[in-house]
């Protein structure tokens, strides 16, 4: 699977809680453009349309590498977390979803920006209840750069800084309120998808003259070593242009908002199949990265 050409990425160094801006190439963080010096990515992302046109030039071959660099989440932290919901073809097949004749309006929610996005390498949490049926969805991630509200699909790609592969972790379980004080109130999307850690994302921020077509891409997921998701996101319902769109007709986008633009088939819930304490799970895009996590048992609450 394609490598992206190098990536933005947050990294600590020894015990400093410092963040710095590096970048990841071939495996190694390496010091950052001199434009994002004493910048968090988040920052560097609200001066985009200044700092980009440098970015475009600019190679890593001659940055010295930070021999002891800690990836830390890349963006620390969105203003907003939005998710596409339902938008592979092939994944409403494997729910046995009947093929609409015609699409409305993406399905939209919110994940709680500060709570649950996590970064490369940091654990996933399993809820501290029992009973907890924990499923993965590796997705391509949109990271706006430019604000905007009430795009045009034709605008849409102008907005996006670049993209990060992401995991929305999801409590299958917590799908419907089992008691809910009436039918408007039966779906629990906070407990379903907004628990601690539900978001990892990374493990850096692509630029996104790094990926032509985001239509065109490869995306995968293994647990353990098994794959279990192994499609391209040609089979997207509604492309990311118009998901994009879509999102900034719902609210404005403001630079450093993550959308989230669904996932394919190979979910575990249609096999029954779910997450364990101690299970490796790795999503890969093609132009985008590798984004591991090892999901972690928390203490059962009484």
């Amino acid at each position: 699977m394609q490598s992206p050409d190098w990536s933005l990425v947050q990294y600590r160094t020894g015990d400093s809680e410092k963040t710095a801006v590096g970048v990841l190439v071939d495996g190694n963080v390496v010091e950052g453009p001199p434009e994002t010096g004493g910048l968090t990515l988040l920052e560097v992302l609200r001066r985009w349309d200044a700092i980009a046109p440098g970015l475009r030039d600019w190679t890593p071959s001659a940055s010295a590498t930070i021999t002891d660099a800690r990836l830390v989440p890349p963006l620390t932290y969105p203003g907003k977390v939005l998710c596409a919901g339902a938008n592979y073809w092939d994944h409403i097949a494997e729910m046995g979803i009947e093929r609409p004749g015609s699409l409305g309006e993406p399905f939209f929610f919110l994940k709680p920006p500060t709570t649950t996005v996590t970064g490369p390498g940091d654990p996933v949490p399993l809820p501290a209840y029992p009973g907890a049926r924990v499923d993965w969805e590796a997705e391509l991630a949109v990271v706006i750069g430019r604000p905007g509200r009430n795009l045009s699909p034709e605008q849409a790609l102008d907005h996006v800084a670049g993209y990060l592969a992401a995991n929305d972790i999801s409590a299958r379980d917590r799908l419907k309120s089992t008691l809910p004080v009436a039918e408007p109130f039966t779906f629990d999307w906070l407990g379903h998808k907004g628990q601690d850690g539900f978001c990892p994302l990374g493990p850096g921020l692509v630029p996104s003259w790094q990926v032509p077509d985001p239509q065109n891409l490869q995306i995968r997921l293994s647990v353990n070593g098994v794959v279990k998701q192994d499609s391209s996101t040609a089979q997207m319902m509604v492309p990311v242009l118009e998901v994009i769109a879509a999102a900034s007709r719902l609210t404005r986008l403001e630079a450093g908002d993550v959308i989230l633009t669904g996932t394919p088939a190979g979910c575990g819930i249609p096999r029954g199949e779910f997450l364990a304490a101690g299970d490796e799970v790795v999503v890969e895009i093609e132009r985008i990265g590798r984004l591991h996590n090892t999901v972690v048992a928390t203490a059962v609450t009484s």
